[in-house]
């Protein structure tokens, strides 16, 4: 009777998330397309789409693009970030707590095509940072998004997605007995000593748990940074999912574009395997 009972899951599981995956491995051996002849007559085409993205350098620096950008604004920013303002709303009261929070909230639950435009209306040739930057120093305007590209978005996505490692820190923060950190001030313990000798190791777990999932959010960013650059300028802020969607549905090759899909979970597969070897944590 129990097995029947969990058809319905089993079903929605192989239709929205079994067959996709199949579906897209597939896929990247054949020549798939949305236009042409290939788009009428499908072949398997073995492992070409493979070594034609493994010759292109263009998949290097996507690669590379993307590490760049999910170390500096999910590991670095949101982890450091989330934490710091979890840590400085400890033991406020519930209005306060209630309004920084709600504060920090409404940049994540905010659509990024909708931050995309934001930010570049911000850092635009003449946005708001530039008005701002030329009425106090008279400086004079800067093109933000092309001269500092990666940087711009880093920011834009630290911006948009701290408010969830600061909900899960808050979560952690609290849970932690507030008799064991009196008894450490007592001993003659330091506020610094108790952050790092008794807070934070007591929230390992979530820390870890945190920088996985950001990690996994991260590396699926594309609408922030299409919206704000397109992947420019040339290809500075080419992340995989953009490269990915520039091949699939500019260049219409969806066969390659989702073998560069399959590049994009092989590494979220083996950045979520070394978080739980080098954290040595138990998730």
């Amino acid at each position: 009777m129990s097995v029947w009972l969990m058809m319905p899951s089993f079903i929605l599981l192989l239709i929205f998330f079994i067959t996709p995956m199949a579906l897209t491995v597939l896929f990247s051996f054949t020549n798939l397309s949305l236009t042409g002849a290939s788009a009428s007559a499908l072949h398997f085409i073995g492992f070409q789409n493979f070594v034609t993205m493994f010759k292109d350098p263009q998949l290097a620096r996507s690669i590379w693009n993307t590490i760049i950008f999910v170390v500096l604004s999910a590991v670095i920013g949101q982890c450091f970030f989330g934490f710091l303002i979890a840590f400085m709303m400890r033991g406020k009261n519930t209005a306060f707590r209630r309004i920084v929070g709600l504060i920090i909230i409404a940049a994540w639950v905010t659509p990024e095509v909708v931050v995309g435009f934001c930010w570049v209306s911000f850092l635009g040739d003449n946005g708001t940072l530039n008005m701002i930057a030329h009425t106090l120093l008279g400086a004079k305007p800067v093109a933000w998004l092309y001269t500092f590209p990666m940087t711009a978005v880093v920011i834009a996505n630290i911006w948009r997605g701290t408010a969830f490692s600061m909900m899960v820190f808050q979560t952690a923060l609290d849970d932690i007995p507030q008799e064991v950190e009196e008894a450490a001030y007592m001993d003659g313990a330091t506020r610094w000593q108790v952050v790092t000798h008794i807070t934070i190791p007591m929230v390992r777990g979530t820390i870890a748990t945190n920088m996985m999932l950001v990690t996994l959010q991260t590396l699926g960013v594309f609408t922030l940074i299409y919206t704000m650059t397109g992947g420019g300028p040339g290809n500075s802020t080419s992340t995989l999912p953009v490269f990915m969607y520039k091949q699939a549905f500019v260049s219409y090759q969806l066969g390659y574009g989702t073998a560069i899909s399959l590049v994009l979970l092989a590494i979220g597969a083996i950045a979520s395997i070394l978080y739980m070897r080098i954290l040595k944590v138990k998730l």
